[in-house]
């Protein structure tokens, strides 16, 4: 199953961004397909907090315009929303310890933790952090193929 990160989400609302036409291409065929994919529940709060703020956007989305856009993405039959389960918390501080992280580097490791538990095999992201995970999720950048 692949998992979708957040700026990927960004890139595929945002039509000012220099992504946005593959972002959208992608997600849109990860949407029409039969095959399930993921977005974890931190990137669509993630998400949201990006595309609203008016120091990152100008003008920024609207928060019905950023909700209404991920009651889109939910309309996908085959998306499962990743969220905690029993053994997220044991992958998180596995995560976090192996890699010796502190500050917003926790947040990737939120993402990561919940890939895993979930049996993600891919995670779609810009984002060059989630390197430093290496293991059971291949870390792949569909914009640059």
């Amino acid at each position: 199953m692949i998992a979708v990160d957040t700026n990927i989400l960004v890139y595929a609302h945002r039509s000012d961004t220099e992504m946005h036409n593959a972002a959208a291409q992608t997600l849109r065929q990860l949407a029409e397909s039969p095959n399930n994919w993921a977005i974890p529940w931190p990137c669509i709060h993630e998400f949201i907090a990006i595309v609203t703020h008016p120091r990152i956007f100008d003008p920024p989305s609207t928060p019905d315009e950023a909700i209404n856009q991920v009651e889109a993405w939910m309309e996908s039959p085959s998306l499962v929303m990743l969220s905690e389960t029993a053994s997220y918390w044991k992958k998180l501080c596995h995560l976090i310890q192996a890699s010796r992280l502190v500050g917003p580097l926790v947040h990737d490791a939120r993402i990561m933790a919940l890939c895993q538990v979930h049996g993600t095999t891919t995670l779609w992201t810009a984002d060059r952090d989630f390197s430093r995970f290496p293991g059971v999720v291949t870390i792949t950048n569909p914009l640059l193929t």
